[in-house]
């Protein structure tokens, strides 16, 4: 019976993550923001993979953002690595928690490894994008694209390691709907940057 109650327990964990994650984003459209600006992040966000998630996101970074292809791109990846911050503790904590499958355990541990080091991969890039100059502008932003890149493959590998039968049906839905959040932030936060690149040929 123990254990039934830490089962539903983790479920309704989850449940609650999820959801908190579902309104955050949901308040980000009452965010006040210059007409223009909220132009240009939705044209913007229109060349993105995911343009409703990316508009959405970056909605409540319009002050900062305004409209240059620079700050736009530098947002996304802020919003993906608080994502990716986030998703990294809650997943920590699951991991620990009573009623799961070792597979479950240790697909989640092996994620929170993935995590790390796409949090590593965000980090330097935010801070590559805040010193890009012109001199060395097409290196700096190779550097940035290639790890952007491959913080998208560790979360890949990520979500694929719970894309197995041995996993539970609640948990991997939820736990696999938060990395491929993460995922689809990242690869519209590269889309942004390439846009960036573009922009300054």
């Amino acid at each position: 019976m123990a254990s039934t109650f830490s089962y539903n327990s983790v479920g309704f964990l989850l449940i609650l993550v999820a959801f908190s994650s579902f309104i955050n984003i949901s308040s980000a459209g009452r965010q006040i923001a210059p007409k223009t600006t909220i132009e240009f992040i939705r044209t913007s966000c229109s060349s993105t993979t995911y343009p409703k998630l990316c508009y959405e996101s970056l909605l409540t970074q319009a002050s900062m953002i305004q409209t240059s292809p620079q700050l736009i791109a530098h947002a996304a990846l802020n919003v993906t690595l608080s994502t990716a911050k986030s998703t990294s503790a809650m997943m920590v904590k699951l991991a620990k928690s009573q009623g799961l499958k070792p597979s479950e355990v240790g697909a989640m541990q092996d994620c929170v490894e993935e995590l790390e080091d796409t949090i590593d991969e965000l980090r330097k890039s935010i801070s590559e994008m805040g010193q890009i100059k012109g001199s060395k502008f097409g290196l700096m932003i190779n550097d940035i694209q290639t790890w952007v890149s491959a913080a998208l493959t560790d979360e890949n590998t990520c979500a694929d390691g719970f894309g197995g039968k041995n996993m539970n049906g609640s948990v991997k839905t939820a736990v696999r709907s938060k990395i491929v959040t993460i995922a689809h932030l990242t690869s519209n936060a590269l889309a942004l940057i390439n846009s960036y690149a573009s922009f300054r040929g």
